[in-house]
Formats: C-alpha cells, structure tokens, sequence
C-alpha cells in the first residue's frame, strides 16, 4: 500500500497544493497542511480504496486547510509580528547596530527564558507548539510571555523610532 501512496502523492500532489493554497491564501502553511494530507492518508493507508481517491483527497485537504484557518483565527501567532520579523532581518551595518541596541533594551526586562522562546520563535522559525514543548511551557505561557516581548517592542519602538528604518 507504500506503493498507493507514493502514486498518490506524485499524481495528486499539485491538486492538493492548489486547493490548499486557494483556502490558506499562503504558501508555506499551505505547503504544511499539502504535506498533512498526504500523512493523514498514510495513517490510514490500510482502510483505503482506490475508488474515487481523488475526491478523498481532495476533502480531507479542504478539511485540513479549513482547520488550519479555523486554528490560526482562534490563535493569532503575528499580530505584531512584522515588526519583530523586520528587527531579524535588518541588512545594513548602521541598522543593525541599531537593532542590537533596540534587543538590547527590550531584552534587558527579560528572563533568559524568554529570550529563548523569542529565538526559536522568530530566528529559528519554530512553531509555539514546537517551542513550547521544546521549553516545558504551555502554549499558552509562550503566548503570553511573546505577547510581552511585542509590547515592550511597542512601547521602547515609540521612543525610540530613530532605531526601525524601513
């Protein structure tokens, strides 16, 4: 049944991404739930039949976007996250400087703790599920404790606007 499978992922692979992609309206996620439908069918390779695979295929990509989209409005990861993602990618030697100096202030307030969950987060590109487990915390506690990083972003970047440059 591999075999089924693997048919299945090279002929239905672009179907799926599309119809990901139309829903997700973002690439990277729509890759990911693209990615999660074929492992879905894989986890219940012994109960498929061949007949009519292709509109299986194609619901439970619906279904797994849908969930996505349904997860990602419950728990909103980039609020603010902009301008923390444009603080990561600062080019110019005079803006990183300035970066550094802005990191330095905000994490100047914060535990080692935090300081960790906001790299793995935004340089290291995990997911808070990811990171939460990588750091014993609930998801809800690595919200909570990023939800602070962006406010002290907030309050210091409206002090200090000499330092963001876009």
């Amino acid at each position: 049944m591999l075999n089924n499978i693997e048919s299945y992922y090279e002929k239905y692979f672009p179907m799926v991404f599309r119809r990901c992609l139309q829903l997700l309206k973002n690439e990277s996620i729509a890759l990911d739930v693209t990615q999660d439908t074929f492992l879905k069918l894989f986890q219940n390779r012994d109960s498929l039949n061949d007949e009519a695979i292709s509109s299986l295929i194609y619901r439970v990509a619906t279904n797994l976007s849908l969930n996505k989209i349904r997860t990602i409005k419950r728990h909103p990861e980039t609020q603010d996250d902009e301008l923390v993602y444009s603080i990561a990618i600062f080019d110019s030697q005079e803006n990183q400087t300035g970066a550094k100096l802005l990191l330095d202030k905000l994490f100047k307030k914060s535990n080692e703790q935090t300081k960790l969950i906001a790299t793995l987060h935004y340089l290291d590109g995990f997911t808070l599920e990811e990171v939460a487990e990588m750091v014993n915390l609930s998801l809800s506690g690595v919200r909570k404790k990023l939800d602070y990083l962006r406010k002290e972003l907030k309050e210091i970047y409206d002090l200090d606007e000499v330092f963001y440059e876009r």
